[in-house]
């Protein structure tokens, strides 16, 4: 397969917006879509202030610098994204909705289009049975934020071919990034590990072992984890946490899966995390006082 030149990123938050940075900064033309033109004005702001502090910062030329905000287009039509060599989707974590992408961008982009999926934990081998090219769809993991996280998990459907396999390593590695192969079980390498982790953290929250405090203070000194557990569900966000534990559960078939109840009851009162003020931590006073990001 011929190197990636052009690439699409459909979903315009924080992670489609940080995977098509890290293209354009990377020389790759990028097309960036959402429906939303909202979300598409304020990724393209964000986009071209993280570029501009890069090189205030040294870590890019201002070379680099114009040619990245030259590569970025962003479009609210799909259709513009019909001569791209991949298409990385990074929206909602829904199967269904992940489905009717793909099977859209299956008519629209050409035959030898890779279409990679940013899900963290859905079936690949699912996703790619919604198109007529099984062999070209793949899990493309990136961390958050994609910018700054060094790690891209790939995962292999059932038919995924080792051209795009290859092809998709080696674009994580043109972006600088480490990569691990995972094969196409329930939660893959990263999420099965960590999320059973945050899960047991709501549990010891939840009956009264320690406080939210002591338990992410516990991880970060005790293990020297950088975040604690319920300040990274906080940050991931809970309801993405939640689906996740959904999804563990459902594919790997084992109740010890089951999202803890204080979980799930945050998620039903709207206590997402940093993205709605509050979560297992509240936001909104830090931030008024801060008049910026909040503290834990």
């Amino acid at each position: 397969m011929a190197d990636i030149t052009r690439m699409g990123v459909v979903g315009a938050g924080q992670m489609g917006a940080g995977i098509a940075q890290l293209a354009a900064v990377n020389g790759v033309d990028v097309w960036l879509y959402d429906l939303d033109s909202e979300a598409l004005t304020k990724a393209q702001k964000s986009i071209s202030n993280n570029i501009q502090r890069l090189l205030t910062k040294g870590q890019i030329s201002q070379a680099t610098s114009v040619d990245a905000v030259k590569r970025l287009r962003c479009s609210s039509r799909l259709e513009d994204l019909h001569s791209v060599d991949i298409v990385v989707e990074a929206i909602v974590e829904s199967e269904q909705v992940k489905k009717s992408l793909f099977a859209s961008l299956d008519k629209i982009v050409k035959s030898s289009a890779i279409l990679a999926s940013n899900t963290s934990s859905i079936s690949i081998t699912r996703l790619a049975s919604a198109t007529s090219r099984p062999s070209q769809v793949i899990g493309m993991h990136f961390m958050n934020p994609p910018p700054i996280m060094k790690l891209v998990e790939i995962i292999r459907g059932a038919d995924t071919s080792e051209d795009a396999y290859c092809a998709t390593k080696c674009l994580a590695e043109r972006f600088g990034k480490t990569v691990i192969c995972s094969q196409d079980y329930s939660g893959f390498i990263v999420n099965r590990i960590l999320m059973p982790m945050i899960n047991e953290a709501f549990h010891t929250l939840y009956t009264g072992v320690a406080t939210k405090e002591d338990i992410d203070t516990g991880m970060k000194l005790g293990t020297n984890h950088p975040m604690g557990p319920l300040e990274l569900a906080d940050f991931i966000g809970l309801d993405v946490c939640l689906s996740i534990m959904n999804v563990l559960q459902a594919g790997l078939g084992d109740d010890k899966y089951a999202p803890c109840p204080l979980l799930v009851q945050y998620v039903d009162a709207g206590r997402l995390g940093k993205k709605r003020g509050v979560g297992v931590y509240d936001y909104r006073n830090a931030a008024a006082k801060t008049g910026g990001s909040p503290r834990l």
